[in-house]
């Protein structure tokens, strides 16, 4: 259609507003930089996760033989 792209052209505009605010503020926007360990231990984290819904998600078999008997 012929107005999709609105609001795409407003975020932009509204973008760069923001960042001559900032310019005449007089400070430089700081790059986001995360310390690698703090990046490491998120991305760990982040797996453990994932690693935890999927456990959950995935249903349990019925265990039978010896083992179902002398886990109680």
């Amino acid at each position: 259609m012929y107005g999709d792209d609105i609001y795409l052209w407003l975020h932009r505009i509204r973008a760069e507003r923001l960042r001559d605010e900032v310019r005449a503020a007089g400070r430089a926007p700081r790059p986001r930089s995360r310390p690698a360990r703090a990046r490491v231990l998120r991305t760990r984290l982040g797996w453990t996760l994932v690693e935890v819904g999927l456990r959950l998600a995935t249903p349990r078999l019925p265990r039978s033989g010896l083992a179902a008997r002398f886990d109680h």
